[in-house]
């Protein structure tokens, strides 16, 4: 045979084999993948929602006031989840709402991952009071039930989509400081960081380029089970009058306009609390793949 009928394999990069063996490891549950594709799909939904929607969220017809679902008694093919009080779609409500609920969510997880992994690597990092300040603010803000401190910060803050997003942030903050500073005081004794340290490299450098990619894997597991506890917050949040305010269509805002119906048109609630349902589900499902596909000690059993 040739040299040139010899097939060479490509070589891959350090990234895809990781890439690959952490796929390898969370495709092994199937429900981690179906929460996953599950969770793609709500994205692109609300990605598309003007696109995917029936109907403008907001136009209300008037000859349609609480028309059933269109499989039942009374329904419409018009509306396929009926109409609310005011006779609009609940179906393009429930649309919209999706993205209203996944952008408040992202938005959360993204202020507690930035604002928590500096104060996380400040406290591991520098010890000392500063330490002991940020860990004891930290305690603080834990020893307040979650929902009730956010409830109380909006309220002190004003009713609000945008409020009630850094009410729950302020709310979630503490699971990842102390997240970051368990991980950062753990890598901090480590051979590399030692030789990063000996060989010149400032604090900046030992905290963020060193350090801190080695503390991600526990951080992006929280990350993705806050973004479910974010949504149920803001839902609930909505659902108290505090959150999102009507006519914007966010999932628990949806439960709240329609919670007098609750006996007399129950679709009205039922199809938002289920997306709800549904989406935290979803997110938690793929939270556990994550887990357990970025778990060292699980990877060696």
């Amino acid at each position: 045979m040739s040299e040139n009928a010899i097939q060479t394999t490509p070589r891959k990069s350090p990234f895809q084999q990781q890439l690959a063996e952490f796929w390898s490891y969370f495709s092994e549950s199937k429900t981690a993948v179906a929460g996953l594709a599950f969770l793609i799909g709500v994205i692109l939904v609300a990605i598309f929602a003007d696109v995917i929607a029936p109907h403008d969220p907001t136009e209300q017809y008037r000859d349609y006031f609480e028309v059933p679902p269109a499989w039942a008694e009374g329904g419409s093919a018009k509306f396929i989840l009926g109409t609310d009080y005011a006779g609009r779609d609940m179906l393009s409500r429930i649309i919209h709402g999706s993205r209203l609920s996944l952008i408040a969510g992202g938005i959360v997880v993204i202020i507690c991952l930035s604002v928590g992994i500096v104060l996380g690597l400040i406290a591991g990092h520098f010890r000392g009071w500063l330490e002991t300040a940020i860990m004891r603010l930290m305690d603080t803000i834990l020893s307040v039930p979650g929902l009730l401190m956010a409830l109380v910060l909006v309220v002190l803050l004003g009713p609000g989509l945008l409020n009630a997003m850094i009410a729950i942030s302020i709310t979630y903050l503490p699971y990842f400081v102390r997240l970051t500073r368990a991980s950062a005081i753990s890598e901090g004794s480590r051979e590399y960081v030692v030789a990063s340290r000996v060989a010149g490299a400032g604090r900046l450098r030992l905290m963020f380029i060193t350090i801190l990619p080695n503390c991600m894997a526990p951080l992006i597991v929280q990350a993705t089970l806050s973004f479910s506890t974010a949504i149920l917050d803001t839902a609930a949040l909505g659902f108290l009058g505090m959150g999102a305010q009507p006519p914007q269509p966010e999932w628990g805002t949806l439960i709240a306009e329609n919670r007098d119906l609750m006996l007399s048109a129950p679709w009205t609630v039922t199809f938002p609390g289920l997306a709800i349902l549904l989406a935290v589900l979803a997110i938690n499902l793929m939270g556990d793949g994550l887990r357990d596909a970025l778990d060292p000690k699980l990877k060696q059993g």
